[in-house]
């Protein structure tokens, strides 16, 4: 789990969230409240077609209110690595916020899943980066 990565909060502009989600290299970030409760969680994805849009149309920088899915798939710090990897093969988000008494913990990521089930079954050695998360 990542718990070093600045969650977005409500009414962050769209090219802020841009700039987060290249910096921390991640395909997508919890959106938060004040209290830290998950409220939302936005991707490249949503990014894409709402700069799209608002690009064409001349509108301006998007807030990621607009756009974050607001019913995000979240899983608490006691889910296992197994059971994680087969909720994968039904689900698509490569990023799962850990919430633990409603609050934000940390992610993980599909990587991180991946890395973990190689060194646990095959023995294969990861970089230090990807154990990490």
């Amino acid at each position: 789990m990542w718990n070093h990565i600045e969650p977005i909060r409500c009414g962050t502009p769209l090219t802020k969230v841009v700039k987060s989600l290249l910096a921390n290299h991640v395909t997508g970030l919890p959106v938060v409240d004040e209290k830290r409760h998950v409220i939302g969680f936005v991707s490249e994805q949503d990014c894409i077609h709402a700069l799209l849009v608002s690009n064409y149309h001349s509108e301006g920088d998007p807030m990621v209110d607009d756009v974050m899915v607001s019913t995000p798939y979240t899983i608490s710090p006691e889910t296992s690595v197994v059971d994680l990897a087969q909720k994968l093969e039904k689900e698509k988000p490569k990023v799962y916020p850990v919430v633990e008494g409603g609050r934000l913990k940390g992610i993980v990521t599909r990587t991180a899943i991946l890395a973990a089930l190689a060194r646990s079954g095959c023995g294969i050695e990861t970089p230090r980066y990807a154990a990490a998360e």
